[in-house]
C-alpha cells in the first residue's frame, strides 16, 4: 500500500511537472507514458531540421506527396496507436498493414521517410523513431502547404508487430456516414470535435474515381451541386476510369486552408464521408459552418486535433523499440 501511495504521489507531480514544461503524461498500470518537446535537443538536435528538409524537398517535388505524408500519420494512429506499424513490410511469416484495405495501393510516401531514417541514423543512430518521424513529417508537410506549426511532442517507440484486421476495422472508409465517422473515432479516443476539425485534412490530396464512385449516382437532395457531379462524371467516365484521380479540394488543391469546409456547404464534398458532415447530422454541420466562416479557428483546432491524436497508444520502454529500418522489426 505504500508503495502504491508513493508511486501515485510521483505520477501526481510528475503531471504537475507536465503542464509546467510542455510534457504530456499519463499513468497507467503504474507505467508512465512521456511525450516531450524537444526531446532530440541533446541527441539528435539535427532532427526536425533534417526531416523537414526532406519533406520540402518531397513536397516541391510532388505537392501531393503532403497529403501523402499526413496520412501515413493518421492511417497509423488509427491502428493500436502511432507506432510506425503502418511502415512495415509484409514478410514470409509477417503480415503487415500495407495490404489492409483502406492502405493497398493507396498509401504512399514510403520512400519519403526511408530517406529521413537512413539520415538520421548516420547521423544519430538508434536515436529518433519511426513513430516519432512520421508524426514530425505530417506537421510539416501542414507547414509547408501554409497550415499552422505546432510542436510535435517525441518520445514514441516503434511497434514490434503490426495489425492488418486493426487496420481494415479502424480506419474510416470513404464511404462512411457522420454517425460511423464519429464512432470510428471515438472508438481510438478522438472525439466529436476532433473528428470535424481532422476532416480538414481532406483540403489537401487526391481520390481515385473508385473511391467516390457512389457519390457518382447522386442527383436530387438539398446538398447536391449537379455541376460538380457532372465535371465528376465526365473524368470517371473515360477508359481507366476507376483509376484516375480527382483533387479532394479543387479550389486550392495545394494549400492548406478551410476551403474544404466552404466546398462540403456548396455540395463539392469529393468522398462521401466529406459530404456526409453537412448531409447526415445537424450537430456536424454547424461545426463545418463554423469553420468555414473562420479559418484561424479550425487551424487552432486541428493543431490540438493532431497532437491528441498523435499521442494515441505510445509505445514505451521494452514494448517498443527504435527501428534501424522502418520497414522491419529489428
Amino acid at each position: 500500500m505504500a508503495n502504491c501511495l508513493v508511486l501515485l504521489c510521483l505520477c501526481l507531480v510528475m503531471v504537475s511537472f507536465n503542464v509546467a514544461n510542455t510534457m504530456n503524461e499519463t499513468c497507467v498500470d503504474d507505467i508512465s507514458i512521456v511525450l516531450q518537446i524537444d526531446l532530440y535537443k541533446n541527441s539528435c538536435s539535427e532532427a526536425e531540421s533534417i526531416i523537414y528538409s526532406w519533406v520540402e524537398n518531397a513536397v516541391s517535388q510532388d505537392s501531393r506527396m503532403a497529403a501523402s505524408l499526413l496520412r501515413l500519420h493518421f492511417h497509423d494512429c488509427f491502428v493500436n496507436g502511432c507506432d510506425g506499424s503502418v511502415l512495415l513490410d509484409d514478410t514470409e511469416d509477417f503480415t503487415g498493414e500495407k495490404t489492409a484495405l483502406p492502405n493497398l495501393n493507396s498509401l504512399r510516401g514510403f520512400e519519403v521517410i526511408d530517406a529521413i531514417k537512413s539520415e538520421l541514423e548516420s547521423v544519430c543512430p538508434q536515436t529518433v523513431s519511426c513513430a516519432d518521424i512520421l508524426a514530425t513529417a505530417a506537421r510539416d508537410s501542414v507547414v509547408i502547404s501554409g497550415g499552422p506549426s505546432w510542436e510535435v511532442e517525441m518520445g514514441r517507440k516503434d511497434s514490434l508487430g503490426a495489425s492488418k484486421e486493426a487496420a481494415t476495422n479502424n480506419i474510416p472508409g470513404p464511404n462512411s456516414t457522420a454517425p460511423l465517422l464519429v464512432a470510428k473515432f471515438q472508438n481510438v479516443g478522438l472525439s466529436f470535435n476532433d473528428m470535424i476539425a481532422l476532416s480538414g485534412a481532406h483540403t489537401l490530396g487526391m481520390a481515385r474515381c473508385s473511391t467516390f464512385s457512389s457519390r457518382l449516382q447522386g442527383s436530387n437532395g438539398p446538398d447536391i451541386n449537379l455541376d460538380f457531379l457532372q465535371n465528376l462524371q465526365q473524368l470517371c467516365s473515360q477508359t481507366d476510369g476507376n483509376s484516375r484521380l480527382a483533387q479532394l479540394d479543387l479550389v486550392s488543391p495545394a494549400t492548406f486552408d478551410n476551403q474544404y469546409y466552404i466546398n462540403l456547404l456548396s455540395g463539392e464534398g469529393l468522398l462521401p464521408s466529406d459530404q456526409a458532415l453537412v448531409t447526415d447530422d445537424f450537430q456536424t454541420r454547424q461545426l463545418v459552418l463554423s469553420y468555414a466562416e473562420d479559418p484561424l479557428a479550425f487551424f487552432e483546432d486541428f493543431k490540438n486535433s493532431m497532437l491528441k491524436m498523435g499521442s494515441l497508444g505510445v509505445l514505451t520502454g521494452t514494448d517498443g523499440q527504435i527501428r534501424g529500418n522502418c520497414r522491419v522489426v529489428n
